[in-house]
């Protein structure tokens, strides 16, 4: 199901999971973009990988040098381009997120939210190495996953998709513990905080592991 949010969950269908999010979703989709904002620079070169329809971009654009938005799906990028609306500082490419069309050392921030580690279905290891060398030094990467406390928020929120036809039915014989499944075989997992801490000692990197608005776990990598 690796190319799930591609052919089936892309452009404006994409944007609509997050039109239709509750409240309490919303605040945490708000908390992780101004977590973001508040690690980058005027000066910095940002790129987000499964940048979608642009929702997070648009929002970072401003606070950046130049914003790089990288995603596997065409037709969510063309969205992207009409929704973040025409800039000299912002670039899209379509590409997978673990082999990346960047030079070695060339950005200063990366940022993969929203849980990106897990839903791109990556090599989580291989997913860091990448983002890793294209990271300058005193640069910075960012990783999220939801927080064990988010749980019946994020439930909530699937089940209205579910509803709406975007996502698969949800199998709720199998769904528990952080993990959704679907019956049309997609499975939504997670990165929790021990998940972090044992790639980045096997990659021997610096990470700083933290919670944030009791949604998100964050992961910030110092290059």
């Amino acid at each position: 199901m690796s190319d799930y949010y591609s052919k089936r969950l892309s452009s404006n269908k994409l944007k609509r999971c997050y039109d239709l999010a509750p409240p309490r979703v919303k605040q945490y989709l708000r908390a992780e973009v101004d977590y973001v904002i508040e690690h980058i620079q005027q000066s910095d070169v940002v790129i987000e990988l499964g940048c979608g329809y642009g929702r997070v971009l648009r929002d970072i654009l401003p606070y950046s040098s130049v914003s790089i938005g990288i995603d596997t799906s065409y037709e969510s990028l063309r969205f992207a381009g009409e929704y973040i609306g025409g800039s000299s500082r912002c670039h899209l490419f379509q590409s997978d997120a673990s082999h990346l069309p960047v030079h070695d050392k060339s950005v200063d921030k990366v940022v993969c939210i929203q849980n990106g580690i897990s839903a791109f279905k990556v090599d989580a290891l291989r997913l860091i190495e990448e983002c890793v060398r294209i990271t300058r030094k005193g640069g910075s990467c960012l990783f999220s996953s939801y927080s064990d406390e988010f749980w019946t928020h994020r439930l909530d929120w699937f089940k209205l998709q579910s509803e709406e036809g975007l996502v698969g039915e949800i199998d709720w014989s199998l769904t528990s513990d952080g993990v959704i499944h679907c019956k049309d075989g997609f499975r939504a997992t997670t990165f929790r905080h021990e998940d972090f801490e044992m790639l980045c000692t096997q990659l021997c990197l610096q990470a700083t592991i933290c919670e944030v608005d009791s949604s998100s776990v964050f992961c910030i990598i110092s290059v």
